[in-house]
């Protein structure tokens, strides 16, 4: 399996390196593993679809 970096992931899904990494925190990338303090991804991971509200309702109970 190929693994890419922070940086070329980042260049890729066109997204921030800070924001991959985020989503590497939160474990929305699969097969993401940590290996000292870089991240490597898996070449054949899919791009983590966008979580927020689309309805513009926010619900507070």
């Amino acid at each position: 399996m190929h693994y890419l970096s922070v940086r070329e992931v980042s260049e890729k899904w066109n997204l921030s390196r800070r924001r991959v990494q985020i989503l590497c925190n939160q474990q929305r990338i699969e097969g993401a593993v940590r290996i000292g303090y870089l991240w490597a991804i898996p070449d054949t991971a899919d791009k983590p679809k966008d979580a927020r509200v689309v309805t513009g309702k926010y619900m507070k109970k």
